[in-house]
């Protein structure tokens, strides 16, 4: 029985983790859950999945969750008590299921702790991945990634040898605006940008497919994860989204990992791993699935994918910088107060203004996504975008 800690249990990937969950009842238990802001959902897994512990983040909620569930249920509240979930004691892997780079800190106290952590969110390996990555291999922690594009790689090259390794190939649905000019780009609505055509996702992580900005990030985490050159790594457009990345070996050989775009799929391959056990989920059928698709991806009408190469090859907090950047720009977006275009032009200012920091601590981290979103803050406030 692997018991779990699920960090951000109510949004979509805590939803579908514990679909995961139920599909292996007598693999899978829950030991803590944790959410932001959303009491009732969070309540009404609590009383399904009996954990020990329930978190909440946000603190005016506490004592309607604490009043909803029996005395026998741990009650906290607060990003310190978030932390302390992801090092629990009898947990044997930690699924991080939070948006954005409030991931980073309960990631690092899961590694830190020994645990298996079973990541979604992009920002932490983005963040701070080569602290991450350090920390995990010291204590011989695996990272295992659920991101659908990252799961395929790691699948594809399980077994194999890095050296060995021509390219890796990730594919990206290429959005909503896959056929738009760069000036309809440009102009696009909320409402556009939200409307993905395959997959079900957050908001945050919706406009980053809309604007591409989530291959560029997964250039970066394939990068820190896998150790293989910025060079080698390339992105690929597959409106289908039916084969999720792809392995090119030196002899010429292909690995590809296919599935229902469905993302329970990686979420099981890493709460499991290694193994592999049946589910009620879809099957690929590859009749009706009939052709696929592939296209260049265009960082002339997507500049985040640009700005995202760009990051990783300057390296340190540059990439800290990008993903401070953007996630403060998409927010602005989401809110209103900027157009479409203006997420790439803001994460660009932000990244001209910085100097980076090799090798950096997690304070120079910290440091560096604070004055990367004061500086998106600032120019949003004088001048837009």
């Amino acid at each position: 029985m692997m018991r779990l800690s699920l960090l951000g249990s109510t949004g979509s990937i805590g939803t579908q983790t514990l679909d995961v969950v139920r599909a292996h009842p007598d693999r899978l238990s829950v030991a803590a859950l944790t959410a932001g802001r959303n009491a009732g959902l969070l309540v009404a897994q609590a009383r399904e999945f009996s954990p020990e512990v329930v978190v909440i983040r946000d603190v005016g909620a506490a004592g309607h969750v604490r009043a909803a569930l029996p005395s026998s249920v741990e009650v906290r509240c607060g990003a310190e008590a978030v932390q302390r979930a992801a090092e629990r004691d009898g947990v044997g892997t930690v699924v991080v299921a939070i948006t954005g780079v409030a991931a980073l800190a309960p990631t690092l106290s899961a590694i830190r702790a020994g645990k298996r952590v079973a990541f979604a969110a992009k920002e932490p390996l983005v963040a701070a991945g080569e602290l991450l990555v350090a920390e995990a291999c010291e204590r011989g922690v695996p990272l295992l990634p659920i991101d659908s594009e990252i799961s395929a790689l790691f699948q594809c090259l399980r077994g194999e040898r890095t050296e060995e390794v021509a390219r890796l190939l990730l594919t990206a649905s290429g959005g909503p605006f896959r056929r738009s000019t760069r000036a309809e780009i440009e102009q696009a609505t909320v409402e556009q940008a939200l409307a993905h055509p395959t997959w079900s996702m957050g908001a945050k992580i919706t406009i980053d497919s809309a604007s591409m900005m989530n291959k560029g990030l997964e250039v970066i985490e394939a990068q820190r994860l896998f150790g293989v050159p910025l060079d080698r790594i390339s992105i690929l457009v597959h409106p289908q989204s039916v084969i999720h990345s792809m392995v090119e070996f030196a002899d010429g050989s292909v690995k590809a990992q296919l599935a229902c775009p469905d993302m329970r799929l990686p979420i099981q391959y890493a709460v499991l791993y290694p193994e592999r056990l049946g589910n009620p989920f879809d099957r690929l059928d590859f009749l009706p699935s009939g052709r696929l698709d592939f296209e260049e991806a265009d960082p002339e009408r997507f500049p985040c994918i640009a700005l995202a190469y760009e990051a990783a090859r300057q390296g340190g907090t540059m990439t800290t910088v990008l993903n401070a950047a953007n996630e403060v720009a998409v927010g602005a977006f989401l809110g209103g107060q900027i157009g479409f275009g203006g997420i790439p032009r803001l994460i660009e200012r932000a990244m001209a203004e910085h100097e980076v920091v090799q090798r950096p601590d997690l304070v120079a981290i910290m440091d560096a996504d604070a004055r990367a979103r004061q500086c998106v803050s600032r120019t949003i406030s004088s001048t837009g975008a």
